[in-house]
């Protein structure tokens, strides 16, 4: 069945969750209405249906080949990719003064999870590019901004992020790839970078590679990391491609899914050194890179929601045609429809319940990006800027793991047809596996969380954050709602063993860090469940104070969130505070 853009569901999640409507009156989304907004995710939705799905198979079985060094993507790969450069969509978010569009995040992301719901093995390439633009934006020189940006924002050049080697995963203090400064001012580079998303392709002109790297003096650990620009062509003083780089692609690897992105072994100065152009300060080049992957994980976050989006349409399709057994609506010897089933019904609200609160999760991480940028206020930039910090873990781990769930719960709904790679369910779940591990794998996100996260502000974010909860669950109760069925007094049981469990860890960190460490992970996912019972009871007072008919079934999705599957946070807070010494004390050799 061919992808159908879920344009209702995004725009009701950036009116009831985002709060768009009043964002925009604000000012914050100067130049951006309704009609716009909604315009944009259509037209993306057809590009996605009628461009990048039916090439999603595709990809998948044929993959993307190397020879000699030189990477070829599948067959109609280079063709879409010219058309969405043409179409403008590589330039949607990119800066306004180097011929982007200037669209604030929220709108990327929203056509992000068409990208990826679509073909997400074509989605990544994108992705990664605007990572290397809001590096080069925060911290190039102005030389490197003139010179690279207006083709990067564009699309017509692509970007990479290389930060990992064989022998240091997400260690990065041990990565031991050389950048020797030379007379001119540049750096020649020697070292091998593995999992590269991109690192080699034929889609672009040219390849922009951000490297971290060591100068020869610089100190062992992260602080002796700095970061360069390395084109896979060196770029004339007119603009114009030069020589070849000493940049290869030495092979690729041969992964469980997004089979038609090309993932690379990357060598740098097998032959006379690669040149390289400093981006920020030296042995700073962490805290740059840390842009890109902020945003990146929020935009893998994206993927998860995207995939598990993709996974449900196939699931729906199949679950109405499939008949099999009596059904309360079948004629007499006849088998009715599989989805009349209740547990069918039951799997595919759960399906839709984890994927809209998760789209709601990265929607609102990604207003938090914009007003973090461009709100009057230093206060309000500040306090966005908080915001984004605390909610990255979550919409990246979160929302992956969700899109691994939902792509498994797929399967189930198939039967033992899901698990037949014909009817293309499978592969949602072999692309989706990778999501929890890269851009920091979600046990590093738990960390992050529990010990940079919750101690923002003596602990003061975390508690605004706690307060925004606490407030829906009481409109929630007043509303008094028949509808609405459990979900007020749901959702307090999740606020509340999410605020003792966060007092709980505030407490094990300054006393018992491995403990609070324990509990990091059901901790990051008990947070997840109420911040989309949240979102997504917010978007049932919304769908009664609208009225519309056509809302109605979003208060369905939050009573059942509610009711099915938030009902695991008094489980995950005993896991939490009183699972530590099983874990710490029990030899796992």
């Amino acid at each position: 069945m061919t992808y159908q853009a879920p344009v209702d569901d995004i725009l009701f999640a950036l009116k009831s969750a985002v709060g768009v409507e009043s964002l925009i009156e604000s000012g914050i989304y100067e130049g951006l209405d309704e009609e716009t907004l909604a315009a944009v995710l259509a037209e993306a939705g057809k590009f996605g249906a009628e461009v990048l799905d039916p090439l999603n198979g595709v990809g998948d079985k044929l993959g993307s080949t190397v020879k000699d060094g030189v990477v070829t993507t599948p067959p109609g790969w280079k063709a879409a990719y010219d058309q969405f450069v043409a179409g403008g969509w590589a330039a949607l978010p990119a800066p306004a003064e180097f011929g982007g569009q200037g669209l604030p995040n929220i709108v990327a992301m929203a056509t992000n999870e068409v990208w990826n719901s679509s073909n997400l093995s074509f989605g990544l390439g994108p992705l990664l590019t605007h990572g290397a633009i809001d590096a080069l934006l925060v911290d190039g020189s102005e030389e490197l901004k003139c010179i690279y940006l207006p083709k990067m924002s564009s699309g017509e050049w692509m970007g990479t992020m290389n930060l990992t080697e064989p022998h240091a995963g997400t260690d990065l203090g041990h990565i031991r790839t050389k950048a020797v400064p030379q007379a001119d001012g540049t750096y020649k580079l020697s070292g091998t970078k593995i999992f590269i998303t991109y690192g080699e392709h034929d889609l672009s002109s040219n390849i922009i590679h951000m490297v971290l790297a060591r100068l020869p003096d610089a100190p062992a650990g992260t602080r002796g990391i700095s970061l360069f620009l390395v084109p896979k062509f060196l770029v004339n003083k007119d603009g114009t491609l030069g020589a070849r780089n000493d940049v290869l692609c030495a092979s690729l690897e041969h992964k469980l899914g997004i089979h038609a992105s090309p993932t690379c072994v990357m060598k740098y100065g097998e032959k006379d050194g690669a040149i390289g152009y400093l981006v920020g300060q030296e042995g700073r080049g962490l805290n740059t890179m840390f842009i890109m992957m902020n945003l990146a994980r929020l935009a893998v976050g994206v993927q998860g929601v995207g995939l598990a989006e993709r996974a449900t349409q196939r699931a729906v399709a199949y679950a109405r045609e499939r008949k099999q057994g009596r059904t309360a609506s079948s004629k007499p010897g006849e088998m009715g429809p599989i989805i009349e089933h209740a547990d069918i019904r039951r799997t595919i609200l759960q399906m839709r319940a984890l994927t809209q609160a998760a789209r709601a999760i990265c929607l609102v991480t990604a207003r938090e990006h914009d007003i973090a940028h461009r709100a009057a206020s230093e206060a309000e930039r500040k306090a966005a800027a908080n915001k984004v910090a605390l909610l990255t873990p979550i919409a990246k781990a979160y929302s992956t793991d969700i899109g691994v769930e939902v792509a498994s719960l797929g399967l189930q709904v198939h039967g033992g047809m899901g698990f037949i790679e014909e009817t293309g369910a499978a592969q949602y779940y072999r692309d989706a596996r990778i999501l929890p591990i890269y851009e920091g794998t979600n046990s590093v996100q738990a960390i992050d969380l529990v010990t940079r996260k919750l101690p923002l502000e003596g602990g003061k974010v975390m508690m605004a954050y706690l307060a925004e909860f606490e407030e829906t669950v009481k409109e929630v109760e007043a509303s008094n709602q028949p509808a609405f069925g459990q979900m007020g007094k749901r959702l307090g049981e999740t606020v509340k063993a999410l605020k003792e469990t966060s007092m709980w860890m505030g407490k094990q960190l300054q006393s018992n860090p491995e403990a609070a460490m324990a509990g990091a992970t059901p901790y990051l996912r008990l947070f997840g469940l109420a911040a989309g019972g949240h979102y997504l009871a917010r978007g049932a007072l919304a769908a009664v104070r609208s009225g519309s008919t056509a809302e109605v079934p979003y208060i369905g999705l939050a009573r059942f969130f509610a009711e099915n599957i938030t009902t695991a946070a008094p489980g995950l807070a005993t896991s939490i505070t009183s699972g530590a010494d099983a874990v710490l004390g029990v030899e796992v050799a």
